[in-house]
């Protein structure tokens, strides 16, 4: 069952670790069934219970699962193997679109905002027992928040929104627990749901963010929560409409007890504005982090929900890091101030060229998907083929796989390193790839 691998220990965690090793190492492949309790139990000469907490702790880190009668075995993306590994191998010379990265040009330097992070520091000393959160930097995201309709309530700070989102799934959700993710969907997001022993529900979506009919049927599955993407969909580009917010809206308080997590990371560079669904159920949180307006070593974001949600979230944090850091606030709140980002001519800088690419793949007879951000997400036939043959034309895109959990296949283009000069060859490298044989031709 195992070929050459051998799995050792005596305790349930080295049973565990020996399991994850293998994996690690490749020995043991996705899909793999593990050894029955009572003959692995007989195999290392330990108790059954011993296998059973180890393959408990294996189920809960994300690692394996476990389909009744017919055993276990390795997921087919354990937590182990990060969808961030299914990347191609950007050769010299090559484009790389595959990164997702924003566009380091409309970035702001922060060389002075860290400047005057410091000074604040050296005239006012952040020392144990010091606020988690700097007033200024409270005062400043409560006031964009409420700009956008979002309800008064309490906030944190989170390092960047996968450390938001991971601790408000911790502070509600148990091992086994349901969750309803967009699919396609965030590729972090789909590797930490089944890390913390959490079983994803896929839910379909189109330009205008998560479908009723598959968030419905999510929920009456079973589902706890719903997580969705405000604007700016990695991988789609979707942005939840007016239209479709209030039908969640209405979808939602109907199962009040639902914990409803929203992402909106695009929050600097959409040009969509955002139709918040926060306050629809009893318990929810939204986030905001800065990594794409500011950069990605910028680790922020802003986090708010409901009393019981946030009381819950800030309590665990003081057990781990306590809080995050208060140069970084400081230096966010700079920014905030000085306007070092010009949102709109951001959001205009990547709406114009997806829009233009996307126009000029429309013209090869090629339809792609995205109405935001910096992503356009183009159905494929054959990702294997769409990727390697582009890669062998000079440019890297990313496989739908990282992002996919039951969707069509497709890969995701982004926009950022585009140039006007650019787009154009690209287009009809895209051509090329998905029809080779037929002049470009996708229909």
């Amino acid at each position: 069952m195992l070929g050459e691998y051998r799995i050792a220990g005596r305790g349930g965690a080295e049973i565990a670790a020996s399991v994850e090793r293998g994996i690690a190492e490749g020995a043991l492949a996705p899909g793999q069934h593990l050894p029955p309790l009572r003959e692995l139990a007989r195999e290392l000469g330990v108790n059954p219970n011993t296998v059973a907490a180890a393959y408990r702790t294996l189920r809960e880190r994300g690692v394996i699962e476990t389909a009744g009668r017919r055993g276990s075995r390795v997921r087919a993306r354990p937590a182990s193997t990060p969808r961030e590994e299914l990347r191609p191998d950007v050769p010299e010379g090559a484009v790389d679109l595959s990164t997702g990265n924003p566009d380091p040009a409309l970035l702001p330097p922060l060389d002075e905002a860290l400047a005057a992070a410091a000074r604040r520091a050296a005239a006012e000393p952040t020392v144990y027992g010091s606020p988690p959160l700097v007033p200024r930097f409270a005062r400043l995201a409560r006031a964009a928040l409420a700009s956008d309709g979002v309800p008064e309530a309490p906030l944190a700070a989170a390092s960047g929104a996968l450390d938001a989102i991971e601790r408000v799934l911790s502070a509600h959700l148990r091992p086994g627990d349901r969750v309803a993710v967009e699919d396609p969907g965030w590729g972090s997001l789909l590797d930490l749901v089944p890390a913390l022993g959490l079983r994803p529900v896929p839910v379909a979506l189109d330009d205008e963010g998560p479908t009723l009919r598959s968030a419905e049927r999510a929920l009456a599955s079973g589902a706890r929560a719903l997580v969705v993407t405000a604007r700016a969909q990695n991988p789609t580009g979707a942005a939840v409409s007016e239209e479709r917010a209030a039908r969640l809206r209405e979808l939602l308080a109907t199962r009040p007890t639902t914990l409803l997590v929203e992402d909106d990371h695009g929050h600097g560079i959409a040009g969509l504005p955002h139709h918040p669904l926060a306050g629809a159920t009893a318990h929810w949180a939204l986030v905001r982090s800065t990594s794409k307006a500011y950069g990605p070593d910028l680790r922020v974001a802003v986090l708010t929900g409901d009393d019981t949600t946030l009381a819950r979230v800030a309590g665990r944090q003081r057990l781990g890091p306590g809080w995050v850091s208060r140069l970084l606030q400081h230096a966010v709140v700079h920014l905030w101030e000085t306007d070092a980002v010009d949102g709109r001519a951001v959001a205009h800088s990547y709406d114009r060229r997806r829009e233009e690419l996307r126009g000029l793949l429309a013209a090869r007879g090629i339809e792609a998907r995205g109405r935001s951000g910096m992503n356009l997400w183009l159905p494929v036939p054959d990702e294997t083929g769409a990727v390697a043959r582009l890669l062998h034309a000079g440019w890297a895109v990313a496989p739908g796989a990282r992002f996919r959990t039951s969707s069509a296949p497709g890969v995701r283009l982004t926009v950022s390193p585009l140039t006007q000069a650019s787009l154009e060859p690209f287009a009809d490298a895209v051509a090329a790839a998905l029809r080779p044989s037929s002049g470009g031709r996708y229909d």
